[in-house]
């Protein structure tokens, strides 16, 4: 069992930074494949960046590209998503997600474990 909790979230003004993290516990984080997802109001919950359990082989959605940055910490047990040059399209509940597998982390059927969410929102 892995818990996530993120934190970070915020409401900040389009074209500014902010920087989301996600805290693990209760296993071995450097087991765990580790991705972001986010849903907008209305919307189903999409796939946004996911890493592998060594923090190589970053894969984005092409919404994100050269924006957004994913890292993680397996000293911390701790993934960070680094979001420049936000835009209000960006809004939405960000989701941590872990699983054994990184090829689990491209569907939300597949997702092993989720975090609560926390509240992005980008005001133009």
């Amino acid at each position: 069992q892995v818990r996530l909790v993120e934190s970070g979230g915020g409401l900040v003004q389009a074209g500014d930074s902010l920087r989301l993290s996600c805290a693990a516990s209760g296993s071995t984080f450097r087991y765990y494949a580790m991705a972001w997802f986010r849903q907008a109001p209305g919307k189903e919950r999409e796939f946004v960046v996911r890493i592998s359990r060594s923090g190589g082989s970053p894969d984005y959605a092409d919404s994100v590209k050269g924006r957004f940055t994913i890292s993680r910490d397996n000293a911390k047990n701790t993934v960070y998503l680094q979001m420049n040059a936000l835009k209000p399209d960006d809004t939405a509940i960000y989701y941590c997600a872990a699983s054994a597998q990184m090829s689990r982390l491209l569907s939300i059927r597949s997702v092993d474990y989720w975090g609560q969410g926390t509240q992005v929102t980008v005001s133009s």
